[in-house]
C-alpha cells in the first residue's frame, strides 16, 4: 500500500468500511471484511465482532482467526473484556494484554502473549441505548503509533457504522421469520379448510367423494376430476393437495381455457428474456412455480393440442424448456387436471391425445351435480347464509317455500348458481326473510312449471308471462323506472330487464 498520511488512511478505511457494510445482505461477510479493512489500512490486527444474544456474547466475525477459534469466543455478560463491555457499555484499553488477568484468551488465537506487547481495545456496538455487541483489535507496540485516545474515537465511529447495520439486519431477520410464520400458520389454516370434513354433503354421492379423496391424497397418483361446471372441482383439488405430504409445497391453479392458445406455453412453463417481443425479463412458468407442490390445471378438455405433448412431457420425464430457452428444467409436481369435457369424445375425434388422456385418468373423481345430491341443499342454503349474512351484516331467513323451491329447481350452475343466488337475495333483501316473490324468475318459473306439469301448455305459458309482466311493472315502479335498479330487485341483468320491458311493451304511467 502506498504511504500515506494517518487521516488520509482513516478517511479511505471510514469509506471502504461504508460500502462494505451495505453491499449485501450478508452480515458475516460483511463484518468480516470490515475486520480486514482495519487490519490493512489502519494496523488492528485479530479485529473481532461480537453480538449479543440475551445473556452471551458471541464472536460472528473476525481477522486474523480461524474458524475454530471463532466459535470459542463465547462470554457470558460481565466475563473477561469483552463480557464486560457487553454488560457495561463501555469501551475498555488493556495497555498490555499479557499483564492482564481480566483478558481470558478463550480463542487461543494468542498463544505467544507474553512475548508479544499487544493492547486490547474494546468498544461497544450500540444503537441509541441499546448494546447490540462488542467492536475489538488488538494494536502491536511497535506498529504505527496513534494514541489510544485516536484510536477510541475511531473505532467508535466504525462501531456506530457497524450498530446501524447490525439493528437493520435484525429488524429484516425478524420481519422473514414473522413472514415464515405468517406463511406456516396460513398453511395450517388452509390445510383445516380444505379438509373434506370441512366440505359441505351428506349425501351417498358426495360420501363416495370424499372417500376417494382419502385413499389417493396420500399418494403421487395423479387425478382427473369430473364435472359439471360448479360442483366443486377446485375445492377438491384444494382439499386433496393439503391432505397430501405435499401440503407444505405450493398449490398452483390455472385454468386452461382463461388464456388465448398464443400464451398458454408461456404461462404453464414460463419464458426467457428476450424470447418474444414484450419478454423484458425471464419469467417463471406454473409448472416451475408448483416445484415440490401440486399444480391444478382446470378445464384441460381446453388445452390444446400443440400443447399437449410439452404436458405429457414434463409428466411423464418431470423436464421441460422455458419458451426461447434451451436449458432442461427439472421439477417435482403433481398434477390434478380438472375437465367437465367428455374427454373419452375428445379422444376418439382427435382433439385429444389418447396417451395424455391414459396419463391423467390415473385416479378419475367424479363430482355430482347438485341436482343429483339435493338432499345437501338445506345444509347449502344455511351455510352460504351465515357467510353472507356475516358478510354484509345482516340476519336474512328464508321461507319453507323458498327451501322447497330451491329443492325442486334442477341448478343448471350447481353450488356456485346456488351460491350467487343466496348471495344476491341477502344483499337485496330489504326484509328479515326472503319470500318466493324475492326469488329470481328463472328460478320461479321452473318451480311453477314443476307444480303444474307441461298439459297446461299455452294457458301455463300465459300465465307464466302475466306473473313475469306483473313482477316486472312492480320492480320498475318501486325503483321510479330505474332499469339497473329494477334489474337488481328481479335478480336479472340490465340488459335482460331491457328485452322484457320492449317484449311486453311495458310504459311508465
Amino acid at each position: 500500500m502506498p504511504h500515506l498520511s494517518d487521516k488520509t488512511l482513516e478517511i479511505t478505511a471510514l469509506y471502504e468500511i461504508s460500502k462494505l457494510l451495505g453491499s449485501s445482505l450478508n452480515l458475516k461477510t460483511n463484518l468480516r471484511g470490515v475486520m480486514r479493512v482495519l487490519s490493512e489500512y489502519l494496523d488492528m490486527s485479530r479485529g473481532t465482532v461480537a453480538l449479543r444474544q440475551k445473556d452471551e456474547v458471541s464472536i460472528v466475525a473476525a481477522f486474523g482467526m480461524t474458524e475454530e477459534e471463532i466459535k470459542r469466543g463465547r462470554y457470558k455478560l460481565g466475563e473477561g473484556i469483552i463480557g464486560r463491555v457487553a454488560k457495561l457499555g463501555s469501551p475498555i484499553v488493556i495497555p498490555n494484554i499479557g499483564e492482564e488477568p481480566l483478558f481470558l484468551n478463550k480463542t487461543g488465537a494468542r498463544k505467544t502473549i507474553k512475548k508479544e506487547n499487544i493492547a486490547f481495545l474494546c468498544v461497544p456496538i450500540k444503537f441509541k441505548h441499546e448494546v447490540l455487541g462488542v467492536l475489538s483489535v488488538d494494536r502491536l507496540f511497535s506498529s504505527r503509533r496513534i494514541s489510544f485516545e485516536e484510536d477510541l474515537r475511531l473505532l467508535k465511529i466504525i462501531s456506530s457504522l457497524i450498530a446501524q447495520t447490525v439493528k437493520l439486519h435484525n429488524e429484516l431477520e425478524k420481519a422473514r421469520e414473522e413472514f415464515i410464520q405468517e406463511k406456516e400458520n396460513l398453511k395450517q389454516q388452509l390445510k383445516g379448510k380444505y379438509r373434506v370434513e370441512n366440505i359441505i354433503g351428506q349425501s351417498d354421492k358426495m360420501q363416495e367423494v370424499f372417500e376417494a379423496v382419502h385413499r389417493v391424497a396420500p399418494s403421487k397418483a395423479n387425478v382427473l376430476l369430473r364435472g359439471e361446471s360448479g360442483t366443486g372441482k377446485e375445492l377438491i383439488a384444494k382439499a386433496i393437495h393439503y391432505m397430501s405430504p405435499r401440503a407444505k409445497g405450493p398449490f398452483i391453479k390455472f385454468n386452461c381455457a382463461s388464456i388465448p392458445e398464443g400464451l398458454l406455453e408461456s404461462e404453464l412453463f414460463g419464458h426467457e428474456k428476450g424470447a418474444f417481443t414484450g419478454a423484458m425479463a425471464m419469467r417463471k412458468g406454473r409448472f416451475e412455480l408448483a416445484d415440490g407442490g401440486t399444480i391444478f390445471l382446470d378445464e384441460i378438455g381446453d388445452l390444446p393440442l400443440t400443447l399437449q405433448p410439452k404436458i405429457l412431457r414434463v409428466l411423464q420425464e418431470r423436464e421441460f424448456e422455458r419458451v426461447g430457452g434451451d436449458r432442461t428444467i427439472k421439477v417435482d409436481v403433481r398434477l390434478i387436471a380438472a375437465t367437465s369435457r367428455d374427454l373419452e369424445e375428445f379422444v376418439s375425434k382427435g382433439k385429444f391425445r389418447e396417451d395424455l388422456y391414459y396419463r391423467l385418468n390415473v385416479v378419475p373423481i367424479f363430482l355430482p351435480s347438485l341436482s343429483e345430491r339435493k338432499e345437501d341443499i338445506p345444509l347449502l342454503v344455511e351455510y352460504f347464509l351465515k357467510k353472507y349474512n356475516e358478510e354484509n351484516k345482516k340476519k336474512v331467513t328464508i321461507s319453507s317455500d323458498v327451501l322447497n323451491v330451491f329443492k325442486d329447481y334442477d341448478w343448471p350452475g350447481n353450488v356456485r348458481e346456488l351460491e350467487n343466488t343466496i348471495e344476491r337475495l341477502v344483499v337485496m333483501s330489504n326484509e328479515k326473510t326472503i319470500t318466493k316473490s324475492d326469488l329470481p324468475l328463472n328460478i320461479r318459473d321452473q318451480s311453477i312449471k314443476s307444480k303444474y306439469g307441461s298439459k297446461m301448455g299455452d294457458a301455463l305459458q300465459s300465465t307464466l308471462e302475466d306473473i313475469e309482466k306483473t313482477r316486472m311493472l312492480e320492480a320498475l315502479e318501486k325503483t321510479g323506472w330505474n332499469q339497473a335498479r329494477a334489474a337488481g330487485v328481479l335478480g336479472i341483468t340490465p340488459r335482460q330487464i331491457g328485452y322484457k320491458i320492449k317484449k311486453y311493451n311495458l310504459q311508465k304511467s
